[in-house]
């Protein structure tokens, strides 16, 4: 059943030697179907992808996270332990296919909520363009996150 929750993101982005933090905090939805959770959320102007839906998919069987974004920006990423995906990239200016690496990936989801964290390099033929670092939380409206 698809509830409404607080969701907190914290992301990090190195690139080209200069490291970018972000943190987003907003409303959305989240859900459990079969062995997936679902969190679900609107972009905002301050994330840059303002008049987008994001919604973030872990595969609990295959250890897998895609992230879809659509609306005025689209997008999907797909994050999996010991593979490299290629995914298709909206920059707001065209499409890039781009390849997708996780390092790292833990989840710590229930029905309740909780958190995930995935580590993942994005590269342009074959070139390193970022390495990211992303955290989300999912609590209950009114509840609080873990310092």
């Amino acid at each position: 059943m698809k509830k409404d929750v607080l969701i907190k993101i914290t992301g990090i982005q190195k690139a080209d030697g200069d490291s970018d933090r972000g943190e987003l905090l907003t409303t959305g939805s989240y859900y459990k179907k079969n062995d997936s959770y679902f969190i679900l959320y609107d972009e905002s102007e301050a994330t840059g992808f303002d008049g987008s839906h994001t919604i973030l998919k872990y595969d609990e069987a295959q250890r897998r996270v895609t992230m879809t974004r659509s609306g005025a920006t689209r997008s999907q990423l797909i994050i999996e332990e010991g593979r490299r995906h290629q995914c298709n990239y909206d920059t707001g200016y065209g499409s890039l296919i781009i390849g997708v690496s996780c390092d790292r990936l833990t989840s710590h989801l229930t029905e309740e909520g909780g958190e995930i964290a995935f580590g993942y390099s994005l590269d342009i033929n074959a070139a390193l363009t970022s390495v990211n670092q992303v955290h989300v939380q999912v609590a209950p409206p009114g509840g609080s996150f873990p310092a």
